[in-house]
């Protein structure tokens, strides 16, 4: 008991901090402190820069100067590193597959009557050319005038008649479908933010901006009068003018622009100028 009356008495005990002028030594300021209320100021404004510190750290682009944490802008690049390696590999395998038919063919393992392209190739020489009659017959022109009527008043009535194999954008589950009353020309898939977000078939990249409404936005031209739509990426890793293959990635799903409600991609497909139900086409199921 007398050690902690001694122990208190100590921390209590009143000092005097007494500032002076060297000259005169007229007291210039003076306070009273004692070891207890030392060391609660020193304790607070302890804690107070540790939490200061913290916060500039962790609210602030300080943070990538910290070793071990991995900048944006890396991981950024990571991603698009991740998604053109799959490209590439796509492209080898395809070139590796070519190379393999090429080696068969050249060293008579593969008879020629199996090979539909070569032969169709090796009968356009330039004889056979000459003797193709390039005229147009009257019954052909009658059967031409006949599809372009038919064409012309029937724009969707065709659209499975499309030479279309059109790959899937993404996989998952279907949260809002096509729905042409509503004017909603689209199909949303949800997917995990990230997600590749892959051409549906052969095309150049028309259009590959920011908007407000729809985050990054990616549109690709194909062929046959076929347009794809893509929005709400989180990143779009192709530019406008780009030509990009089918299955090719084009972007990583997210959730950006006003109209979007969570992670998920908004796919869009036109057909002359018209748009389609893009479940026709394709299977967005997992």
């Amino acid at each position: 008991m007398a050690k902690d009356n001694k122990l208190k008495k100590k921390l209590t005990h009143n000092y005097r901090l007494v500032i002076s002028s060297e000259e005169n030594w007229e007291e210039k300021f003076s306070v009273r402190l004692n070891r207890l209320n030392v060391f609660i100021v020193t304790g607070t404004l302890s804690i107070f820069l540790i939490i200061s510190t913290i916060l500039l750290i962790a609210l602030t682009p300080l943070k990538e100067y910290i070793p071990g944490y991995d900048p944006i802008k890396l991981r950024i690049e990571s991603q698009n590193l991740i998604f053109k390696t799959d490209s590439l590999e796509k492209i080898i395998t395809k070139n590796q597959n070519y190379i393999d038919n090429l080696s068969l063919i050249l060293s008579g393992k593969i008879n020629s009557d199996s090979i539909n392209k070569v032969s169709v190739k090796e009968s356009n020489s330039k004889n056979d050319i000459k003797n193709i009659d390039f005229a147009i017959s009257k019954e052909d022109s009658i059967f031409r005038t006949e599809i372009e009527r038919e064409d012309r008043f029937n724009i969707l009535g065709k659209k499975n008649k499309t030479n279309f194999i059109l790959t899937a954008p993404i996989s998952g589950n279907i949260t809002d479908s096509y729905n042409a009353k509503n004017k909603h020309f689209a199909t949303d898939i949800a997917a995990k933010e990230g997600t590749p977000v892959k051409a549906v078939a052969d095309g150049t990249i028309i259009f590959s901006e920011w908007t407000s409404t729809t985050g990054n936005v990616i549109i690709i031209e194909h062929q046959n009068h076929l347009i794809s739509v893509y929005k709400h990426n989180a990143m779009s890793t192709k530019e406008q003018g780009d030509f990009v293959e089918s299955g090719e990635v084009i972007a990583s799903s997210g959730s950006t622009g006003e109209l979007s409600s969570g992670p998920h991609l908004h796919f869009e497909l036109w057909y002359n100028g018209y748009p389609v139900n893009p479940t026709d086409f394709i299977n967005f199921e997992l």
